[in-house]
């Protein structure tokens, strides 16, 4: 059982991190030559859950801007917020299943103890 609890517990960390990347992707969707990360889930040892976070280069969009008479072009950031809104919502619902995971162990433990005691 303590074992499943601290997967649950691992996973919860790195829903959280996941969720912190997606913020950041749409904190700076405005932000010229952003370049957007990515948090991908992936078992660990012990049936932990592990987060690696990557930077995706591909480019932004280009546009023509007018500074000083001159036309300038200028690379927006990458991020799309209709992919990063819907990242947002899937983490939403494992973050909140692994935490009624955590509860539903809790519960358990404490039944054991008041069998028990």
């Amino acid at each position: 059982m303590v074992s499943s609890f601290g997967s649950s517990m691992t996973a919860l960390k790195a829903f959280g991190t996941k969720m912190e990347v997606t913020a950041n992707n749409i904190a700076n969707v405005n932000s010229e030559e952003f370049k957007k990360s990515r948090a991908l889930l992936k078992e660990g040892s012990n049936g932990n859950v592990q987060v690696d976070v990557d930077r995706i280069d591909t480019p932004g969009h280009s546009t023509l801007t007018v500074e000083g008479g001159q036309v300038t072009e200028k690379e927006v950031s990458n991020v799309d917020l209709s992919e990063e809104f819907s990242e947002m919502i899937v983490t939403e619902h494992g973050y909140r299943a692994n935490l009624k995971a955590v509860k539903a162990q809790d519960e358990m433990l404490g039944a054991v103890l008041d069998i028990s005691g």
